[in-house]
């Protein structure tokens, strides 16, 4: 996955981040056995999911044909080293 900059978009740490904190937030208000602190905590990260998903509209994410464009290059790389 790392080759293939999976995830290093400005959406994807946002909304990652952004659900991380609301899973930290939810995870803290069960433990203290409070519903709607839980609840907002869940709420909080089914809203870094959409965030992300604005920002990747907003082509601030990965472009979609990344991976066609990630295979060419592994090809080419591997082609000129056949060659040698």
């Amino acid at each position: 996955m790392a080759g293939s900059s999976h995830g290093h978009t400005p959406a994807a740490w946002t909304g990652v981040t952004i659900s991380f904190i609301g899973f930290c937030v939810a995870g803290a208000f069960m433990v203290m056995a409070q519903p709607v602190g839980f609840w907002a905590g869940v709420a909080v990260v089914f809203l870094g999911g959409v965030v992300g998903w604005v920002m990747s509209a907003m082509g601030l994410g990965q472009p979609k044909d990344a991976h066609e464009v990630f295979q060419a290059k592994v090809a080419k790389i591997e082609s000129a080293g056949a060659k040698s």
